[in-house]
């Protein structure tokens, strides 16, 4: 294919584009990149089939929100045993303990409520990640300065060593869990991904106890 004849197919796209997008008031070069990218992924003729031949009305009803919903699941999967497999070695045993240390690399402290909410953990669960991490003396904990009722937690040079030591084979897994993907599609999908994480960040600090069905309302209301 040619230059002029890439250059007419990328106008005609724009303004199918366009047309998906008319009740918006405006987007961006990064929401074009990924229509394009998406439109150009369904082109693709092989991948791997789930379904069988019973029931054949199961796989007909799914439709593409349903199927990104499940790949979501099956991605995060993948990932979390090629992270498993980084973890093999140090004194860091779980995902959501190197996530919770990574964050606080980056900052002097935190509340512990904050670092939960960071890292979108229920209170429970996260509290059992800080105290493995304080038992570790991974981090360390000391009141709020102004708010009695909030403990702040940080870092300490025993965690941040455990981080510079783990995060080579962290990129390692970064590298393979991007797999088959061209620089291009890696960085549509990483604009696709963050984009949904701004949306579903704002429902799990602010929603997250609505019901499915009062979720899917607001959403079209959005």
């Amino acid at each position: 294919m040619g230059k002029k004849e890439i250059l007419h197919e990328l106008v005609e796209q724009l303004f199918a584009f366009d047309n998906q997008h008319q009740a918006e008031k405006d987007y961006t070069m990064a929401d074009f990149l990924g229509y394009l990218n998406a439109n150009q992924g369904a082109q693709l003729s092989e991948h791997r089939n789930l379904a069988g031949d019973q029931e054949l009305w199961v796989r007909d009803n799914q439709d593409d929100n349903t199927q990104i919903a499940t790949m979501l699941v099956f991605i995060y999967r993948y990932a979390a045993m090629y992270f498993k497999k980084a973890l093999k070695e140090g004194n860091i045993h779980t995902l959501d303990e190197f996530s919770f240390l990574i964050v606080l690399m980056t900052y002097q402290s935190l509340s512990k409520t904050e670092l939960i909410h960071k890292l979108i953990m229920e209170k429970t669960s996260g509290m059992e990640v800080i105290k493995r991490l304080l038992k570790q003396e991974m981090i360390e904990e000391f009141a709020h300065p102004t708010d009695k009722r909030s403990v702040l937690v940080a870092i300490t040079a025993k965690g941040k060593k455990e981080i510079a030591d783990l995060l080579p084979r962290m990129g390692l897994v970064g590298s393979v869990v991007v797999g088959n993907l061209s620089q291009a599609e890696t960085t549509s999908l990483s604009f696709l991904l963050r984009k949904l994480d701004q949306h579903h960040n704002e429902i799990f600090l602010n929603y997250r106890n609505l019901s499915l069905e009062e979720l899917n309302e607001r959403l079209k209301g959005v």
